[in-house]
């Protein structure tokens, strides 16, 4: 199988481990020995984070990051694929190729919710030395009327 390097392993994987995903994406994870030297520099902020529905994130240096709808973007075309999938007979071929098409806004949804999370932390993390998080059940906020990323 080609293989597309983003960068060069740091050492030599002892075991390669392939995994395909719902929405047939293969994946190859490896298990590498590093030296640990990376270390990033020392800053001398410090901030609270609010979580939220209306907004994803407030700070307590007064910035509010806005929660990208990541979910609303995807609807129309889950909405179709679900629809086309309700329509095919159980355990023929074409349900399975339906269901594929289901799993893949779903993963893109997914991909892009990492992806903004990932970057997001990263932020915060580069910029201060340290990080206060609120004790806050989100999940609790999420069966209110704005269950469904703040729709109003």
């Amino acid at each position: 199988m080609p293989v597309k390097w983003s960068r060069s392993l740091p050492s030599t994987p002892p075991a390669v481990t392939v995994v395909k995903d719902t929405a047939g994406r293969y994946f190859a994870s490896f298990v590498v020995e590093t030296d640990g030297s990376e270390v990033l520099p020392e800053t001398t902020g410090e901030v609270g984070i609010d979580l939220g529905l209306t907004h994803f994130a407030v700070l307590s240096d007064g910035r509010k990051i806005s929660a990208p709808k990541f979910f609303r973007r995807a609807e129309k075309k889950l909405r179709k694929a679900q629809q086309n999938l309700s329509r095919k007979a159980k355990g023929s071929a074409n349900r399975k190729k339906a269901v594929v098409k289901v799993a893949r806004p779903h993963v893109r949804t997914a991909d892009a919710r990492k992806d903004f999370h990932h970057k997001l932390s990263t932020t915060i993390i580069r910029e201060n030395q340290a990080v206060y998080v609120e004790d806050l059940a989100v999940k609790g906020l999420a069966r209110t009327r704005l269950a469904k990323s703040g729709r109003r």
